[in-house]
């Protein structure tokens, strides 16, 4: 499938509602075809809500102090997992002396385990992913497609020095090595994106930058139909 760009006056692809001047923008998303839309670029115009059909389950992607966690918090107010809220949670709980290389492996079953109870739910749910571990992502489309559900993809495209900023405000940051990991992963994911290849199992992917994710009111979940697309 070929990468869709997104303009204001352009007919847009299956599922997505071109933007008006001057109107709130509103995109819905479905599981009935493959479909790319990027949103780089399009502050002015871009939408305030992404809607995706009950019961999917949404990943969101990108470089550590990308603002994935930041877009989740603000924009998303049904279930939504991040590793985290699960890792503040138990620093919260246990000595702040104690190194977090020391029960980083019970936070991350807790998060795993937290997943899994919402997805053997049925429920939707948004998915904080760090791009690295693929594996995740193929669970998920496994669980969706046996389901009959759909897997999505929310790529934030940031620059690395930007993301870098992002850790030193939040205060964590990720090793130089992690780091080079994640820039590698996240690149090849962006790249393979903008060609409409997406991750096995994906059904759709949209691609935002930090002014595009800042610009998103809400993700939900609705049971609309998607609108037709519209010629310029």
């Amino acid at each position: 499938m070929a990468l869709q760009r997104s303009v204001p006056t352009a007919g847009v692809a299956h599922g997505a509602m071109p933007a008006q001047p001057g109107a709130p923008v509103q995109e819905l998303i479905t599981g009935h075809a493959p479909v790319v839309r990027d949103l780089r670029g399009r502050t002015a115009h871009g939408p305030y809500s992404l809607d995706f059909t009950p019961g999917d389950i949404v990943v969101v992607s990108g470089l550590p102090g990308g603002g994935k966690s930041t877009l989740i918090r603000r924009a998303v107010s049904g279930p939504a997992i991040d590793s985290q809220n699960t890792r503040d949670r138990w620093a919260a709980a246990l000595p702040r002396l104690l190194p977090y290389a020391l029960y980083r492996p019970l936070v991350r079953a807790a998060h795993y385990l937290g997943l899994w109870a919402v997805l053997r739910s049925g429920a939707s749910a948004v998915v904080h992913d760090c791009g690295t571990q693929t594996w995740v992502r193929r669970w998920l489309a496994l669980h969706a497609a046996r389901r009959g559900r759909t897997l999505h993809l929310l790529l934030l495209d940031v620059d690395p020095a930007t993301a870098r900023q992002g850790q030193r405000e939040r205060g964590r940051g990720v090793s130089g090595y992690a780091f080079a990991r994640h820039r590698h992963a996240v690149a090849r994911l962006i790249r393979d994106t903008e060609r409409g290849t997406l991750p096995p199992g994906c059904a759709s992917a949209v691609l935002l930058d930090r002014e595009a994710a800042s610009a998103l009111d809400r993700i939900s979940f609705t049971d609309g139909e998607a609108p037709a697309a519209c010629a310029g």
